[in-house]
């Protein structure tokens, strides 16, 4: 059967002291990239980032929402630590409690890239895991 097109990827959601994205999937890995991308998208423009590096991701937490800051946490700090701003992202296991997955991108380059926005933290406030037909998910974070 295929796989039927999401019609959107994220959507950047403004709020009063905090940014956030509600991202798109027709199942949960698509939108646990969707939200990395949203992410990224916030820190920088993606469509300066170039696949120059790889890099290996694993996590375990207990419970999806648990694991989705997990997540996008470990991206920020790879940001922090390597000023990796992730272009593509591949999620090739994930359930409750663990998420494997490779990212491609590229270290920031100021002359290149016009970081927008430096984000500290994912929160858990109005944090949102939904699932009708397709996965919705909605998260803020600490800048």
């Amino acid at each position: 059967m295929p796989v039927k097109p999401v019609v959107k990827d994220f959507k950047i959601l403004e709020h009063t002291a905090d940014v956030g994205i509600i991202a798109y999937g027709t199942d949960l890995k698509q939108a646990f990239a969707n939200a990395a991308r949203g992410m990224f998208s916030i820190i920088a423009d993606p469509t300066t980032v170039r696949e120059m590096l790889r890099r290996e991701v694993k996590i375990k937490a207990t419970g999806l929402e648990n694991l989705l800051v997990a997540w996008l946490n470990e991206l920020i700090f790879l940001f922090d630590t390597e000023s990796l701003l992730v272009k593509r992202i591949e999620i090739n296991e994930l359930d409750d409690t663990h998420l494997a997955a490779v990212v491609y991108g590229e270290k920031a380059d100021r002359r290149r890239h016009h970081l927008k926005i430096g984000i500290k933290a994912t929160t858990y406030h109005m944090l949102q895991i939904k699932h009708n037909r397709d996965y919705r998910i909605q998260v803020l974070f600490d800048i």
